[in-house]
């Protein structure tokens, strides 16, 4: 007792002391929030990349994202996601945001925060007391005393916010409101969006089987020495082969962690210890304005539970829990007929205004499947004898910039309906309109001098004989892609939107015709794909392959995608296809261009998510100095807390 009556003497006297410098002495509480990434149920995952960001040098922070990615890669070299994407508040099986631990995650009613006293000499040995009270409601909350070198933990209501105060000896030393500012973050899209190209989980292969795509045919004997998955199994499709499929959060859609919507909303979290952040992501490979944002689209890759919904109407039903409504949209969105694929018995999700939670920021990458990015990809990649041009199914019609300039013409008309959509379905108000963050795509085959397209060549493209660039496709394919970044940009400007372009730029000699980073080259810009030859595999292992090691490469070529995604199907759907059993060399070619080829690696997609994080760090700041300048008066607490036991 005596020791207690001494600590508070002698507290007494160095407050008194202090007295003629007390804008030094005074202590202060510091506080964030515990888990701030709120997707991640496990705030230790949030912690490996608020470490890494924290560590980051004043260079290092300009791009903070790509930084991160390529600091995490180095210490991760099979990828960071691989620990993290089944702890999320994702639910694959029934296909919406949703999670046991926290059955708050889409409109949370507090949030549980870290705070700590700072300025206080000798704080070890002298014991504080911690008090909360709810902002607006006065009494006084849970009372904790611990030694004041000591953080303790407190569950903040949401949105109002609580007082908390520390006392030592029954004296008030510091108060500080905390009110947490969770921001609602939405991010809709394609492939791009989606992280394809990018599995949370790449595919193992083993360092000594291969796989043959001959047909039994000698004169297709360049089809033999493949790669092959590790595993137990006999047979391409079989269940032992399945088991050993990369993995995805969202697996039709190949959605996963290394997105960059999802890379800006983490961002976003871990860079403002005030800020939390829920996020839902419904962006999914293959998905046009038409079928994707506002047609159910079943995703990239068959799954026994596909997308219930489309994107807008996902999105809907998140902003209310799940208890969205349909609404049937005979005329709204088909522009007088223009869509015709919009016109009568359309019906989409909404959720009542008096409910529904306000987006904050709309992410959103959509326009180059309208136009049909992967066929103009194909007809700039395909040797003009390929059988591959003639060959439908999965792959559709191959074309050109002619065909593709017939789509464009089409894509303003497809995006109004999304504006009128953002803002009649999702409830954006007109007046912020900017809050929909519309990225451009970076360019996928050009050069250092940010004109030349990438030269003749199979460079990155071995995995089938059929892929050749072709310069002057490349160059064609080009046009139309500017053509519609053009489109893209006025599309922007005239719904209000904040468009994204400068990352376009970094990616300039990043693309997919880029082999070595420095001399010597690294096995990490290796673009050769490793082929078994009579017992030995050259260049190198396939089990050497590091899907995410840093490289020059931002894009995936066909080579790459076949040693990280290795997307297949089961002999008897290829052959229900196909109507042949003899197109084995159809799987190659699904285990490269459905497993991401043309699609910006991890790094690049981190490059796209910095140039985002720009743009979505103005936007809110100007809304919430907005919301500061309008405070209500009865969010306005007294400094006379009245806390009372």
């Amino acid at each position: 007792m005596r020791g207690k009556v001494w600590q508070v003497v002698c507290l007494g006297l160095m407050l008194t002391a202090a007295a003629s410098d007390a804008a030094l002495a005074e202590p202060e509480i510091v506080w964030r929030v515990d888990n701030p990434f709120r997707f991640f149920l496990d705030r230790a995952d949030t912690e490996v990349h608020r470490a890494t960001w924290a560590s980051l040098t004043p260079e290092q922070a300009v791009n903070p994202v790509l930084s991160e990615e390529q600091l995490l890669s180095e210490r991760h070299p099979d990828g960071w996601s691989a620990t993290m994407y089944d702890k999320t508040c994702w639910d694959p099986k029934h296909n919406r945001y949703a999670c046991r631990e926290r059955s708050d995650y889409l409109n949370p009613k507090s949030h549980l925060v870290r705070a700590s006293l700072k300025g206080l000499e000798d704080a070890p040995t002298v014991d504080c007391t911690w008090l909360t009270a709810p902002a607006g409601h006065g009494g006084r909350g849970t009372a904790v005393t611990l030694p004041c070198d000591t953080e303790v933990k407190f569950e903040i209501p949401y949105p109002a916010g609580a007082w908390i105060k520390v006392e030592i000896g029954g004296r008030q030393v510091a108060e500080m409101m905390a009110r947490v500012n969770d921001v609602f973050i939405v991010g809709m899209g394609d492939s791009f969006a989606a992280g394809e190209g990018n599995p949370d989980v790449p595919v193992r292969l083993s360092p000594t089987r291969s796989v043959d795509y001959d047909d039994g045919d000698d004169a297709k004997a360049a089809l033999r020495g493949y790669p092959a998955r590790v595993g137990s199994w006999r047979a391409i499709g079989d269940m032992d082969f399945i088991e050993e499929n990369a993995r995805w959060l969202d697996q039709a859609c190949h959605r996963s962690l290394y997105s960059h919507q999802l890379r800006v909303a983490l961002q976003l979290a871990i860079e403002d210890p005030h800020r939390a952040v829920t996020f839902v992501g419904v962006a999914c490979s293959g998905a046009e304005t038409v079928s994707g944002l506002f047609l159910r689209y079943k995703g990239n890759e068959w799954v026994p539970n596909p997308p219930e919904f489309s994107q807008i109407s996902a999105v809907a039903d998140a902003q209310c829990g799940g208890r969205a409504r349909d609404q049937e949209l005979p005329e709204a969105y088909h522009m007088k007929g223009r869509i015709p694929e919009l016109k009568g018995g359309l019906v989409l999700r909404k959720c009542d205004a008096d409910v529904a939670r306000k987006i904050d920021l709309l992410l959103l990458s959509i326009g180059g499947n309208d136009i049909g990015f992967a066929r103009l990809v194909a007809n700039a990649v395909l040797a003009d004898s390929s059988m591959l041009r003639k060959v439908g199914g999965w792959f559709g019609q191959v074309y050109g910039f002619a065909e593709a300039g017939k789509h464009l013409d089409q894509l303003d008309d497809r995006l109004k309906a999304v504006n009128r959509a953002v803002h009649w379905q999702l409830q954006i108000p007109w007046s912020e309109s900017d809050r929909v963050i519309f990225t451009g795509y970076p360019p996928m085959a050009l050069l250092d001098d940010g004109s030349s397209p990438c030269p003749d060549g199979n460079a990155g493209m071995t995995v089938l004989p059929d892929f050749f660039l072709s310069e002057n496709k490349a160059r064609e394919g080009n046009t139309a892609a500017e053509r519609l970044h053009a489109t893209m940009q006025d599309a922007a400007r005239q719904h209000g939107w904040t468009f994204v372009e400068s990352h376009r730029a970094v990616f300039r000699g990043r693309g997919i015709c880029t082999a070595t980073t420095d001399e010597p080259a690294t096995l990490a810009d290796e673009m050769r794909l490793p082929r078994l030859v009579e017992g030995e595999w050259t260049p190198y292992n396939p089990s050497e392959w590091r899907a995410y090691a840093p490289r020059k490469r931002w894009f995936r070529t066909p080579n790459d995608a076949f040693m990280t995604g290795n997307f297949h199907v089961p002999q008897s759907l290829l052959t229900k296809v196909l109507k042949s059993q003899k197109l084995n060399w159809v799987q190659p070619l699904l285990a490269s261009l459905y497993s991401g080829a043309f699609h910006p690696t991890a790094e690049g997609q981190a490059a796209i998510a910095d140039a985002v994080v720009e743009k979505a760090r103005g936007i809110l700041a100007r809304y919430e100095a907005m919301r500061q300048r309008d405070v209500a008066p009865s969010e306005v607490v007294p400094s006379d807390l009245g806390l009372a036991q």
